[in-house]
């Protein structure tokens, strides 16, 4: 599989970690949109939001808990926004399920 987020949860591409446990990941964007933008992927391969079955509603819950605590760690705990894209179309870009945390500025509605 040619999946770049797979990668980087090999080993195979570095990343900013700051976050990992044994079933997810969270690394620094390497394109910031915002003074904290974090990046929370799980570390089995899921190609986006639809790809999430009922037998995966634990891992999605993990994923919502650790980008709630990658805020705190990074200091914007209590003003975040989380955004998860599914398909090109919704502005996904890498077709691993993935949630983006960002915070340290104001949020300007709407956001696209």
């Amino acid at each position: 599989m040619d999946c770049l987020f797979c990668k980087i949860v090999a080993g195979e591409i570095p990343a900013d970690k700051v976050y990992e446990d044994d079933e997810v990941l969270a690394f620094r964007d390497i394109a910031p949109q915002a003074p904290v933008h974090v990046l929370v992927i799980p570390k089995r391969h899921l190609a986006g939001p639809a790809a999430v079955e009922k037998e995966d509603a634990g891992l999605a819950g993990r994923l919502m808990a650790v980008a709630a605590e990658v805020a705190r760690q990074e200091g914007v705990g209590e003003h975040f926004r989380l955004v998860v894209n599914n398909g090109a179309e919704a502005g996904q870009t890498v077709f691993h399920l993935h949630m983006h945390v960002l915070g340290g500025r104001r949020m300007e509605w709407p956001p696209g």
